[in-house]
């Protein structure tokens, strides 16, 4: 199965210490790679595992190895970002998420690996619920 994956899963897959590492590593090894990610989720990503300089390293092994692929360009999105940061200003949404929503609209066979419940709101082209893997229990 084909999945864009968000920030949650990927800090849970290198952060052993992390409630969710074991589901994420168990989708991860299921899942079809490559996974999709955005700059956005990969700077979230980064940032989140900063004391753990070896799990950055491998977060880019990822990349440089293609289970990980960059598939979003926010410049040719930006109106469409826009109108879903807009739309979702109440919730508020992370311009990660926003990518993330945009990426689904874009790639309609693939569900988003999260650990968000906000995508329990979020809607694809306006009204289509954006389909998940999530835990029983999302944070």
């Amino acid at each position: 199965m084909p999945a864009i994956v968000d920030t949650g899963p990927l800090v849970a897959f290198f952060d052993r210490g992390e409630r969710h590492h074991h589901w994420a590593t168990e989708r991860v090894d299921e899942l079809e790679a490559p996974l999709l990610v955005c700059e956005p989720v990969l700077t979230e990503t980064a940032y989140l595992l900063a004391r753990y300089p070896k799990a950055q390293d491998a977060l880019f092994d990822l990349l440089q190895n293609g289970a990980l692929s960059i598939a979003f360009r926010i410049e040719e999105q930006v109106g469409e970002v826009r109108r879903l940061l807009q739309k979702y200003r109440d919730t508020p949404m992370s311009l990660a998420d926003a990518c993330v929503v945009r990426m689904a609209e874009l790639h309609e066979r693939h569900k988003v690996l999260t650990l968000d419940s906000d995508f329990l709101v979020y809607r694809k082209h306006g009204r289509v619920p954006i389909p998940l893997i999530q835990p029983a229990t999302p944070d």
